[in-house]
Parts: C-alpha cells; sequence; structure tokens
C-alpha cells in the first residue's frame, strides 16, 4: 500500500468520492479529522460528567433523577413557559379522547 505521502487517485477504487491529490488538502482533512476526534471526546466527558453530577443530586436530595434530567435540560433551554404549554396541550388532547 502506497504512503500517505505518494497516494495517487489510482491507488483506491471508489466511486463516490475523489481523493484529493493534493498533500496539504490530505493533511488539512488529517488536522481536520484529529480535531473532531478530539471535541468527541470532549463531548463525552461533558455527557459523563451530567450523568454523574444527576446521580449524584438525585442521591443527595431524594430526587429522582428523571425529573432532574428534565429539570437541566429546561434550565439550559430556559424553556419553562414551551413546556408548560405543550403539556396543557397534551393534556386537553387527552381528556378528548
Amino acid at each position: 500500500m502506497p504512503s500517505a505521502d505518494n497516494l495517487n487517485n489510482e491507488d483506491y477504487k471508489m466511486t463516490n468520492i475523489i481523493i484529493p491529490s493534493s498533500v496539504e488538502d490530505r493533511k488539512r482533512i488529517k488536522a481536520a479529522m484529529e480535531e473532531i476526534s478530539n471535541s468527541y471526546v470532549r463531548v463525552e466527558a461533558e455527557r459523563d460528567f451530567v450523568k454523574e453530577a444527576i446521580n449524584s443530586l438525585s442521591e443527595e436530595v431524594d430526587v429522582p433523577k428523571n425529573i432532574l434530567r428534565k429539570m437541566a435540560k429546561i434550565y439550559h433551554k430556559q424553556n419553562m413557559a414551551d413546556v408548560v404549554s405543550e403539556l396543557e396541550d397534551i393534556e386537553a388532547l387527552m381528556e378528548a379522547i
């Protein structure tokens, strides 16, 4: 297999894409993939933090995790009025059926 620096479009038979022939373009793609991967690592770490924070808080204050999770999302989005309105709509529909 040729090295990345010696790669030609003929080295890989692909039907849907054309592999960039420019070494600079390939380096930019690789650098972007590294940054994106690093970003995914940070996202995973933040998700783990949120999960642990909710678990700990639930145990400490005796509020169910699902309620704390919903509260956190509402607090983050600052959309309490929208949530209440949607629940009122659901309540009305449930009563109608």
